[in-house]
């Protein structure tokens, strides 16, 4: 009776019924992660065993003088009794070597990975987990859970026959990882789900309620039905992609490309053919992955009002901002970090790729979810080259094996297909079976041409700032962009009163008013309400997914697909009687160091050899092998770490913490205190000091936040400029001159030295 009374959590959680809950959720999430039949089995051997430590009499103890739902969470205390992922993992390997002998034992890492991980994170093998698990208290904690004796149906109820692993999706050496990362994901999801129901019955209530994809593929149909569209020669070419898009969406699943010129249409064409396409093909979910967090909050309101008659909550918005530091995790944190359970869900490449290689709980536990889904990459040139072989590799996997459709949406092709120009003696692999659903994209292109481009006459001489900035005051309506926030704030600072200012140092809500005032300043302009001179200076956040139409748009040099997105702001309806202008130009600053250093070469190399048109859409495929051939594309050798040994030893940990597609440790995320929504705010940051973090406490406060150099943001708080709410979040103290209402945020040297702007 005693045994049938053990803990997993205080208030009464049955061991037992944890544990078998665990394993069959578990393996009903793993029935997408290639061959099902092999998936489930090791994944509910997993959940039967990952909590076998908590047998232990001291745990029992330690639990039952605990409370609330992180106390069994290991790490939070230091404490002997608390640890209990050892247990699960050793008697894996124990069982399985007594029934296969060495090919069990052997195979058994597979469950040590996921069982000692599942509250850790997964490790490396060699110099971490192997260590670990050889440690006496680790062996002493297997003795002492089966003292206890549990249940024989727990200890005997699953043993994976090693002969499975032949199916790994992939193959053992290619594949390995990432399927062993979808069983985590699986694993750590039961297990929090089933953990979350035990605390708070209501809570599974509250993650359901998202309309069907049929109810969303119907709203989208009836609000495309009722949009009052004028018709002119670039609505008409838009009517036409999106239906070339509804009619390729019953093709079988695999890799697709939508190459349409920008102001095509194609955000809410992609849209329609995932729709479509998840709806022929059994599809559970929609991810939509932009690359920018400065515009991911506009496309989601884009989807929003497109759903507006299925209500409020109708997408999930992930951004990659605020997460709380490991050792500061929560149950509640970790809600904040979403399974992605939901029909459509709108994220960064950050979130996406970042989990597709993680470790962590947190960011594992929605792997499982992307299965069986439509993944469409919103500006996929913009895929990162330092990572973009582990990418490659990681979508061909997904395609292949894991029911996913993977749509690459953008005016400017990067190519990545395997009959482009991957080339093999250098090892790089590229997607399989690229299709294009545009008929004929050189048609499409010739008919959308809206701008004359005029390129510098000598690409070594740089107009100095004073000169550009009196060229641009001559224009009544322009729009400038340069690549850097310094350079940004440089011009700015020598334009006419009045100038508007982007850039990522003005907070999500700032940019979103600034660009709504730019948009409907450019209305009154067209219907002559408000002949103001309109002029912009903006960094190259405005060049993906913003919506603005501008007569003469100056671009100072950068990659050729910059360039392209640069020209899709000119003239973007095509209502100009003639052609709009597009200005590149050679600015004074030089391009940061790295990747948009080398895009910057690739571009005025190829554009220096070619004598047609600037922007013509062959041009890209010559001027990305440039690119992509100047540099590494695996610089951290992940696909390496990820390659299993003959131990099936792995490097996840390493691979995970060298996997950043953003420098998480050399930058800082700060909550600002933008002057429109100064009370809100404040309310805010309250709610977060009182309560802690919560998702949707996270998700209000992201919209307010800026991010700024490590180094920058330690040395504002060591001045008083910033506090420290929570771990990895800095806030804006309550002052006045430390946020501009045009630049965004200032630091201290900017107040008393503009000339110091940082880059």
């Amino acid at each position: 009776e005693c045994l049938m009374r053990s803990l997993a959590h205080s208030g009464g959680h049955l061991l037992v019924d944890h544990l078998q809950s665990v394993a069959v959720v578990a393996g009903e999430f793993a029935g997408g992660c290639g061959d099902a039949s092999t998936a489930r089995n090791w994944a509910c051997a997993a959940g039967l065993w990952h909590d076998l430590g908590k047998y232990r009499p001291g745990f029992q103890k330690y639990v039952r003088l605990a409370d609330g739902e992180n106390a069994h969470i290991e790490g939070k205390v230091a404490s002997r009794d608390k640890s209990h992922s050892a247990a699960g993992a050793l008697w894996a390997e124990r069982l399985m070597e007594q029934k296969h002998g060495t090919a069990g034992k052997l195979a058994a890492r597979v469950l040590m990975y996921l069982i000692a991980g599942h509250h850790a994170g997964l490790g490396d093998w060699h110099q971490g987990l192997r260590e670990r698990l050889a440690e006496p208290e680790s062996q002493r904690e297997l003795a002492d859970a089966l003292a206890a004796q549990p249940p024989a149906e727990i200890l005997h109820g699953a043993a994976p026959v090693p002969g499975s692993l032949r199916h790994i999706p992939g193959g053992l050496q290619d594949g390995f990882a990432l399927w062993l990362r979808m069983l985590f994901s699986c694993l750590v999801d039961a297990d929090f789900l089933d953990t979350e129901a035990h605390f708070d019955a209501g809570k599974p209530r509250q993650r359901s309620g998202f309309p069907t994809l049929t109810k969303m593929h119907a709203a989208f149909n009836a609000h495309m039905a009722a949009l009052p569209v004028r018709d002119t020669p670039v609505n008409r070419l838009r009517a036409d992609v999106l239906h070339q898009c509804r009619s390729q969406a019953a093709l079988a699943p695999g890799f697709f490309s939508l190459t349409v010129p920008t102001g095509g249409g194609k955000t809410l064409s992609s849209l329609a053919f995932a729709l479509e396409h998840a709806q022929k093909h059994g599809q559970r979910r929609i991810i939509y992955a932009i690359p920018y967090t400065s515009i991911i909050e506009q496309t989601a309101d884009v989807f929003r009002r497109v759903f507006a008659a299925l209500g409020d909550e109708v997408l999930i918005e992930h951004h990659s901002q605020a997460e709380s530091a490991p050792e500061q995790e929560t149950a509640r944190s970790r809600l904040a970090c979403e399974n992605w359970d939901a029909p459509l869900v709108v994220t960064t490449n950050v979130q996406l790729f970042e989990s597709l290689f993680a470790a962590k709980t947190s960011r594992c536990r929605k792997l499982h979810n992307i299965a069986g889904s439509v993944i469409v990459l919103d500006e996929a040139q913009q895929l990162p080259p330092a990572f973009l072989q582990p990418i490659l590799d990681v979508l061909n996997l997904l395609v292949a094996h894991y029911g996913v459709t993977v749509l690459l949406c953008t005016a400017t092709q990067p190519a990545l297909s395997n009959t482009a120009y991957f080339d093999a003696s250098k090892n790089l692999r590229g997607l399989n079976n690229v299709r294009e659903i545009i008929a004929e994209p050189d048609a499409l292109f010739a008919a959308l041409e809206r701008v004359r481009v005029e390129l510098p006459t000598d690409w070594n001489r740089p107009i100095p700032w004073p000169q550009l900035a009196e060229q641009l005051a001559q224009e009544d309506c322009v729009l400038a962009i340069v690549s850097t926030r310094k350079s940004a704030r440089t011009l700015h600072g020598l334009m006419p009163e009045g100038t508007l200012h982007l850039s990522a140092q003005m907070c999500g809500a700032h940019r979103q008013a600034v660009i709504a005032e730019i948009k409907q300043r450019l209305q009154a302009r067209r219907d002559g309400s408000d002949p103001r001179p309109l002029r912009v200076v903006s960094t190259q956040l405005v060049e993906a997914g913003v919506d603005i139409d501008f007569p003469v748009v100056y671009r100072a040099v950068a990659g050729l697909d910059s360039i392209a997105q640069a020209a899709g702001r000119c003239n973007r309806e095509g209502l100009l009687p003639e052609k709009g202008r597009v200005m590149v130009f050679v600015s004074e600053d030089a391009p940061p160091r790295g990747s948009l250093r080398l895009a910057t070469q690739a571009a005025v190399s190829t554009l220096q050899a070619h004598h047609g048109q600037p922007l013509e859409r062959a041009l890209f495929e010559r001027y990305f092998r440039a690119f992509y051939y100047a540099q590494n594309l695996d610089e951290k050798a992940i696909a390496a770490k990820l390659r299993p040994d003959r131990e099936l030893a792995v490097q996840f940990a390493t691979a995970a913490q060298d996997f950043k597609l953003i420098d998480e440790e050399g930058s800082a995320t700060v909550v600002v205190r933008y002057g429109a929504a100064r009370e809100e705010i404040d309310r805010l940051l309250g709610v977060l000091a009182a309560e802690g973090p919560q998702r949707w406490l996270m998700r209000k406060l992201q919209r307010y936040t800026v991010t700024l150099p490590q180094r920058m943001a330690d040395k504002m708080l060591a001045q008083g400029s910033l506090s420290l709410p929570m771990p990895g979040l800095y806030a804006q103290v309550n002052t006045d001159n430390l946020y501009s209402n045009i630049l965004g945020l200032l630091n201290e040297d900017e107040i008393y030295n503009p000339g110091s702007f940082y880059s």
